[in-house]
């Protein structure tokens, strides 16, 4: 609980951010942790309220009062192993989490919440530095063998799980590196990649095999979708060479925007200009989509939309619009109707802090022509939301000059036939279909298949991922072993 009136004698201490001007230069972290200090005096701010509702806002149940108290008096060692307990990489939720614990600190009912996030990154990168992260290899194996598609956060989490408890676990991945779309989709400037390298280390002292530039189930992948596969894996094969098979692929399929103009060459899913980026990142692979001087208009409100925002801004653009097809929300929301809940509220994001005009209520109509098969211009039109319904206001078209446009507009399924190809049942979303509850949780209909992740319940958050890899691991230990110590 931290400090008994600490929560009346210190206010928030929040993280400090390198200059727009300064960060826009490079695709470094630019992120200041806190301090042991200023961490101290966070925990101190935690509650004795009772009931921590945060516990029940974070997806994996993190212990917070807990690791905020340990923190508080200094025992970081000890605080390492609270965290770890119900997060297995809290150096990922760290950083991008939107933490969705904050939205439920009983303390931020009346003023600014515990920086919960901040105290977590400062745990983690802190035991790093001291060296407590290690292997934690099995101490005898099971026999059993275990297939996981995909090694996003999901995937991950489960591989290390199910390693630990001595099964033999192999982890297969299209792209030429690990981390999914924490590797080849999340930016440098919000991510660095060193934070999967170690893990991938740690993982591969306990004893998970990976496998990269695998493409696994089915060769149909829609167009704009990164596949580095060399080799290809059939489902039949997987599941005669394995007791067990997670698929943990994620959500890749953009949602497209099916108006005129849609072909024109500088209109693209998100991800054909992000994944390139990190590749010209960490590769030295120039991304052949160059904003430089361009006029960018970024069509999606949310997180990807926003990388869009703070990558074409490093690239030096002319302009930055953000356009949303929601209102606006609320600059503070109304704490009495939805405390502890995830608020719905205006949220800025560093990359809009960085440059970028926002635009709400807003729909694409076309994409204009230069005459040459490029993007020249958007023509969009006002919307007028009355109960839950969109109306186009009349007169309100409008043309903006438009070189580049990314489309940030959410994932809708997982990619190819790869359901297809292990026969697994679908939901009406296209998400593989499997109970997250009760005995036999993410299992599909097929013998021997589980799935979690993003594959299982659509695009969601890296934390959310890490909770159903870290369940959906215990699930598979139960079906292989017949019980599990592994916790829920």
């Amino acid at each position: 609980m931290g400090k008994p009136t600490g929560f009346l004698e210190f206010e928030r201490l929040s993280e400090t951010y390198e200059k727009p001007d300064a960060r826009k230069k490079h695709y470094r972290e630019f992120v200041a942790a806190l301090d042991d200090a200023a961490a101290k005096q966070q925990g101190a701010r935690c509650m004795d309220c009772g009931i921590p509702f945060c516990n029940n806002g974070c997806p994996v149940n993190n212990i917070i009062p807990d690791w905020n108290d340990l923190v508080y008096h200094g025992k970081w060692r000890e605080a390492i192993d609270v965290l770890h307990s119900t997060n297995n990489f809290p150096e990922f939720t760290g950083r991008i989490c939107p933490a969705p614990c904050e939205a439920a600190c009983t303390l931020g009912i009346n003023v600014l919440p515990v920086g919960i996030k901040s105290i977590e990154r400062a745990i983690i990168d802190k035991a790093w530095a001291s060296g407590w992260v290690v292997p934690q290899p099995a101490s005898t194996k099971t026999g059993k063998r275990v297939a996981i598609i995909g090694s996003g956060p999901a995937g991950l989490a489960a591989a290390q799980q199910l390693a630990r408890v001595g099964h033999d676990v192999t982890v297969f991945e299209k792209s030429d590196r690990i981390g999914g779309l924490l590797g080849y989709g999340i930016p440098d400037f919000k991510m660095e990649k060193a934070m999967i390298d170690r893990r991938v280390t740690q993982l591969e002292a306990e004893g998970v095999t990976f496998k990269t530039k695998v493409l696994v189930g089915s060769k149909d992948l829609p167009a704009g979708i990164n596949n580095d596969a060399e080799s290809f894996v059939s489902a039949e094969q997987l599941q005669k060479d394995f007791d067990a098979v997670i698929l943990a692929a994620g959500s890749e399929v953009p949602r497209d925007l099916p108006v005129p103009g849609r072909e024109l060459t500088g209109v693209y899913a998100a991800l054909e200009f992000l994944i390139p980026q990190n590749k010209e990142v960490q590769q030295g692979k120039a991304n052949p989509i160059n904003v430089k001087g361009k006029h960018v208009i970024v069509i999606g409100g949310g997180d990807t939309g926003s990388d869009c925002v703070g990558t074409s801004n490093r690239h030096g653009a002319a302009s930055v619009t953000q356009f949303e097809l929601m209102p606006m929300p609320p600059e503070q929301e109304h704490k009495p109707l939805v405390w502890p809940y995830w608020p719905i509220k205006l949220r800025t994001s560093t990359s809009h802090d960085e440059g970028c005009s926002r635009d709400f209520a807003v729909a694409t109509k076309e994409f204009v022509t230069d005459g040459k098969g490029n993007v020249k211009a958007l023509k969009g039109v006002r919307l007028d939301w009355k109960d839950g319904k969109m109306t186009e206001v009349a007169g309100s078209e409008f043309e903006l000059p438009c070189d580049a446009a990314f489309l940030a507009m959410g994932f809708t399924n997982p990619v190819g036939g790869l359901l297809e190809a292990f026969g697994v049942e679908k939901d009406a979303r296209q998400n593989a279909k499997a109970t997250t509850d009760g005995a036999g949780c993410y299992k599909t209909n097929v013998a021997k298949v589980f799935a979690a992740g993003d594959v299982r319940r659509g695009q969601s958050l890296v934390v959310w991922a890490i909770r159903e890899g870290r369940q959906c691991a215990r699930s598979v230990d139960e079906f292989l072993m017949g019980s599990s110590l592994l916790p829920r």
